[in-house]
């Protein structure tokens, strides 16, 4: 087991180098940059000044000049600069909204779990019930309903209507410290953390759902029963060792999914993580930032997968790796 991580970690070298080459070559490809949006929303900007502007940031050198400049620091941490806000270092400005993108992740990550595979399970063990049909009415909602639009309805009816939760920010006054900014927080976090998992809760209920019903069928979950096994062992000892396999490997992609997906949702409830920053910075052109952000959730995701290889083996003792 030992070996095969090491292996994989290591693997992540080539993948992670082959990562940089993508996300670097997207921003090339993109049109403009951020002097290009400065000069033509200010058609008072001398072409001089533009073209010293760009050359004192290397913009106009070769592209494997930068990309060379942009990977040896990347290494180190370094990010760069961002174009836009004032200069301010990447890192120094996604330090200040990552943890607000991972506690939105994690929260509606709690959310999918507690109640997409409980109510999974249930829907199995009860097939064709009247829960087994909510829950599946419910999943195609959830499948069918875009983020925003859930989001936008909540808002409208939770928030202005009913008040019981705010509509955006993170906390109510900046003052706030301890538990009493620990309570405000998850306030904040309710109804962006619910649109976030809206789509998860579905899909995880769906597979749970399936997957437990295929493995009830099984032939050894037969012969348990057969041995006078109770239904409770049936199911927790036998019957999720082997559902919760597909369950791990959406888990995995999970990580990453969650925080590019917090991209919109962030957006309609001015939640400031870094999918409000992202889209402020392809909008702006800031490809420093851009490039950044994408390289971080390319790690998660690589990471994510590594995760959900190792729990596996963990949770089903037949997968190993020698």
């Amino acid at each position: 087991m030992y070996k095969y991580i090491i292996r994989r970690v290591l693997v992540f070298i080539p993948m992670l180098f082959a990562l940089t080459i993508i996300v670097f070559g997207l921003a090339q490809l993109a049109p403009g940059d951020a002097l290009t949006g400065q000069s033509l929303a200010d058609p008072d900007v001398d072409p001089e000044v533009y073209e010293q502007q760009r050359e004192a940031l290397g913009l106009n050198d070769s592209i494997p000049v930068q990309y060379g400049r942009w990977i040896s620091a990347a290494a180190q941490g370094d990010f760069g600069k961002s174009l836009v806000f004032n200069g301010r270092s990447v890192a120094e400005l996604i330090e200040a909204r990552f943890l607000n993108t991972l506690y939105l992740g994690l929260f509606s990550l709690g959310i999918t779990i507690i109640v997409g595979i409980p109510i999974g399970i249930y829907s199995a063990r009860r097939p064709y019930s009247l829960l087994d049909y909510g829950a599946t009415g419910f999943g195609f909602l959830g499948l069918a309903i875009p983020n925003f639009f859930f989001g936008l309805i909540a808002i409208y009816v939770l928030s202005i209507n009913l008040g019981w939760f705010p509509a955006q920010g993170t906390l109510s006054a900046p003052g706030i410290t301890g538990f009493e900014a620990f309570v405000d927080r998850i306030h904040h976090m309710i109804l962006p953390g619910i649109t976030l998992g809206l789509a998860g809760t579905a899909t995880y209920m769906r597979y749970m759902r399936s997957e437990v019903l295929d493995v009830l069928g099984s032939d050894y979950i037969r012969t348990a029963r057969a041995k006078g096994m109770s239904d409770r062992s049936v199911l927790y000892k036998h019957t999720l060792r082997n559902a919760l396999i597909p369950i791990i490997t959406l888990m995995g992609f999970e990580i990453g999914v969650l925080l590019s997906g917090a991209v919109i949702t962030e957006q309609v409830f001015q939640y400031p993580g870094l999918g409000t920053l992202f889209l402020s910075s392809v909008t702006n052109r800031d490809f420093p930032v851009v490039m950044a952000i994408a390289m971080i959730l390319g790690i998660l995701i690589l990471v994510g997968n590594l995760l959900a290889d190792i729990f596996y083996s963990i949770i089903d003792p037949r997968i190993r790796y020698d």
